[in-house]
């Protein structure tokens, strides 16, 4: 039995890599998915956003709704909320913390609260101001009609 001995350069010559050609057509498909892919993808986040501000108010109002059941009334004023992190002096039938903390809505911005609401008269408005920061524009997540 013969046993052959390869040439080292003879080895390096049948191994075959990829062309700088080669090379290029793959990322010019990947970028031609991520193109497709993308622009999908892009709203997605700001649809999530809006239904975790949506989900949040559910939770509020759940919290409210227990306060209220303790107590006979909502928490009045602006700064309402902090009630159901913190008793108020006025409510001896406390018992929470209704809430562990009060979050800031998906993009940064403290939530509004108005008891009694404008558009709820017999009980709150609850409104996250959305994607812009401000509070009564179009753009505002809340839990009374005709808004998101």
């Amino acid at each position: 039995m013969k046993t052959q001995i390869r040439n080292p350069k003879t080895v390096i010559r049948n191994v075959r890599a990829f062309t700088l050609v080669e090379m290029l057509l793959v990322l010019v498909i990947l970028a031609t998915l991520a193109a497709i892919v993308y622009p999908k993808l892009a709203g997605r986040s700001e649809q999530a956003r809006t239904t975790a501000a949506a989900t949040q108010l559910s939770s509020f109002s759940t919290a409210l709704d227990a306060f209220e059941v303790d107590n006979g009334y909502y928490p009045k004023g602006k700064g309402g909320l902090m009630d159901l992190v913190q008793q108020p002096r006025d409510a001896q039938n406390w018992k929470g913390p209704y809430l562990k903390d009060l979050p800031k809505d998906p993009w940064g911005n403290d939530y509004g609260y108005e008891c009694p609401g404008r558009h709820n008269s017999t009980s709150y408005d609850l409104t996250s101001p959305g994607p812009d920061g401000k509070l009564g524009s179009d753009d505002d997540i809340s839990n009374f009609a005709g808004k998101k």
